[in-house]
């Protein structure tokens, strides 16, 4: 990887791992967020709310990955578009990579039939995924981007679906669901950074979808608690395809939820997540 110098433009949790496993390669890593203070000490940390004017000077890089996360207030149907334009504005050159980070929520007015790949061309339905699918429009106008869709993520941290088994909500037992551990993603965004030849587009989905009922059933029996009930619903959900990332990482370091669910329960204490939001 020529590219010595990195911006995270947007940087949370994944964000962070990340710009560790950069800086440990030998990188430089600037990092943006509203506040910076919470990076690690190695980040070179910049103050800046992208929902509002730049105020703060940007540094020139080699390659940068944007992810903007909308706060509460716009969650529904956030701007997407005018933040990345006021960053190529604000930039002083354009990386010669640049990565942004979209999801495959992009897909939700898409039929539930059949396995989505990332030649599939998304239908978006609500408010938030006309968002996002435009940003990636505007992400490749200004930068000539890569984009990668995430499915849910889930790793230590992450662990709605398995609070709401521990505490035996009623859920949509028969949704089609997909997911990618923290762990791969981080390592299919680092992979992005680097190679000669990337894919345009990259679905960021394990190897194995599954209905959301028997996700929780194997939580379940983890935890040693009865399944959750189901909430009467017909199927819904999307498949997503997984084959482009295994090409570019070969074998996931969590390649199904049996193997990165086993590791997030095992390292914790089952009983903790019954008492969770209590």
């Amino acid at each position: 990887m020529e590219n010595r110098t990195v911006l995270l433009f947007g940087c949370g949790k994944v964000g962070i791992r990340l710009g560790e496993a950069l800086i440990e390669a030998g990188h430089r890593v600037f990092a943006v967020r509203r506040n910076p203070e919470v990076l690690p000490r190695s980040f070179t940390g910049i103050a800046l709310d992208y929902r509002r004017p730049f105020t703060a000077e940007l540094p020139s890089v080699d390659s940068m990955v944007v992810t903007l996360t909308p706060d509460a207030s716009e969650r529904t149907s956030p701007d997407l578009v005018n933040p990345l334009r006021r960053l190529a504005a604000a930039l002083p050159t354009r990386p010669r990579r640049v990565i942004l980070v979209s999801s495959t929520r992009v897909f939700d007015g898409n039929p539930g039939l059949g396995t989505l790949t990332e030649d599939d061309v998304p239908s978006p339905a609500s408010p938030r995924a006309h968002a996002l699918l435009a940003s990636e429009s505007e992400a490749r106008r200004l930068f000539d981007a890569i984009v990668i869709r995430p499915a849910g993520i889930y790793g230590p941290g992450r662990d709605h679906l398995i609070r709401q088994v521990a505490r035996g909500i009623p859920m949509d037992r028969q949704r089609r669901t997909n997911r990618i551990h923290e762990t791969d993603l981080v390592r299919a965004l680092h992979e992005l950074l680097r190679a000669p030849e990337p894919p345009s587009t990259l679905h960021a989905a394990d190897d194995h979808p599954a209905p959301r009922g028997e996700v929780a059933d194997h939580i379940a029996r983890l935890l040693q608690v009865p399944a959750p009930p189901a909430l009467p619903a017909g199927p819904s959900g999307h498949l997503i395809s997984g084959e482009r990332l295994a090409s570019l990482l070969g074998t996931l370091r969590y390649p199904d939820y049996r193997s990165g669910y086993d590791d997030i329960i095992a390292a914790g204490d089952p009983g903790r997540w019954r008492d969770l939001e209590r």
